[in-house]
């Protein structure tokens, strides 16, 4: 007679081995009398990532040892994998008052604090060529990082309430992400972070990723972006119509990503593969210049970046993927590794070229995104 012996689910540990947890309730009175510094759209998300664990094995904002060690070698001072410097930029003014437990506010409401460590004043130069590989301020990074206070206020931090804002159905921390997976029973788990609505080449990467683990996490990301990418809002509804129709429910899950975009390309595509192991998940997708813009990145260099790390360091496995794209000739999706024709033969539209017939309130090939997703885009732009 055999026994069959049901082993416990482990999903993937996070970075530093403990999910990060700084969200706790106000207690009456804490900040009275404390400083007070107006967080930007950008360090509220930064904040909400902070505290959910998001950014394990961060506890706070960036001290200077950490961020020279982040912008100069793509590790914290101890040597962990860590891209991007997430840091609290202040004016001088503020700065000065930054002592001690400060009250942390948006609109003048506290939402939770920073246990001051230390104030820095960065090189932005040094950080915008090392982290963009630019310093022109036509790439919105680089005029955010620019645009912003010229001190650092660094220390641990503490949210009083995640902000579920315009997604509450969607809106879940790394812990109940995690709740998740170990409920539907998957053991492998692919992550998929896009800020554009998702066409058919999308879809295509995220099925073939799906034939090779349990489940897929979609994670639009829902943070500032720049001006002309296409509204949170619409794309979420997009991502919903697609889900309902065209994807297996119980492998599926629509969960949204905070983050602030920052447009850093291959140093985003690490930041963004490290946040989803802290999410749960075993696998990333990497694509086609990841988390770039303009023509500031190589096409491929978002894949290339990783091997600055040992797969045990990362602790999540990168899936890359060539640029994909329906080619008439062969009458299907299909990528430089299966399709034997030229780019005459294939249909290819820029996110200029979508906004552009969005715009005209123009039909979009079905051969690029799905009838249903598309009427969802041409609404979006009707408002």
């Amino acid at each position: 007679m055999t026994i069959l012996t049901h082993h416990p689910l482990t999903l993937p540990t996070p970075l530093g081995g403990t999910l990060v947890n700084r969200v706790r309730s106000a207690q009456p009175g804490e900040l009275q009398g404390r400083p007070a510094l107006e967080l930007s759209d950008r360090s509220y998300a930064d904040l909400e990532m902070l505290a959910s664990g998001a950014y394990s094995p961060l506890t706070g904002f960036l001290g200077e040892a950490d961020y020279r060690s982040v912008v100069e070698r793509m590790r914290l001072a101890d040597g962990t994998p860590w891209s991007i410097p997430i840091t609290l930029a202040v004016s001088s003014e503020e700065a000065a008052k930054a002592r001690g437990v400060v009250a942390l506010t948006r609109q003048g409401e506290p939402v939770g604090f920073i246990e001051v460590s230390e104030t820095y004043t960065p090189d932005k130069r040094w950080e915008a060529r090392e982290v963009y590989r630019t310093e022109d301020v036509a790439h919105p990074g680089v005029a955010a990082l620019y645009s912003s206070g010229e001190v650092y206020v660094a220390g641990a931090i503490t949210l009083y309430q995640v902000p579920r804002g315009n997604f509450p159905a969607h809106h879940r921390t790394p812990a109940e992400v995690r709740e998740v997976i170990e409920a539907r029973g998957w053991r492998s788990t692919v992550a998929f972070q896009t800020r554009n609505p998702i066409h058919r080449a999308h879809e295509y990467l995220q099925k073939v990723a799906l034939e090779l683990v349990d489940g897929l996490l979609l994670h639009p990301l829902v943070g500032t972006t720049k001006g002309d990418d296409v509204p949170a809002d619409v794309r979420v509804k997009a991502y919903e119509v697609l889900l309902e129709r065209y994807y297996p429910r119980e492998r599926t899950l629509l969960s949204v990503y905070p983050a602030a975009m920052r447009y850093a390309g291959p140093r985003e595509a690490i930041l963004h593969a490290l946040s989803r192991r802290n999410y749960g998940a075993t696998h990333f997708i990497v694509g086609r210049d990841h988390a770039g813009v303009g023509s500031y990145y190589g096409t491929y260099e978002a894949q290339e970046i990783f091997s600055h790390f040992t797969a045990q360091e990362l602790g999540i496995q990168i899936l890359k993927f060539e640029h994909t794209f329906y080619c008439k000739t062969c009458g299907q999706l299909v990528s430089p590794r299966t399709c034997p024709h030229d780019g005459s033969h294939h249909l290819v539209l820029s996110g200029t070229k979508v906004r552009e017939l969005l715009r005209a309130g123009e039909a979009l090939p079905a051969e690029f995104t799905r009838p249903e997703v598309a009427e969802v885009l041409r609404e979006g732009y009707r408002r």
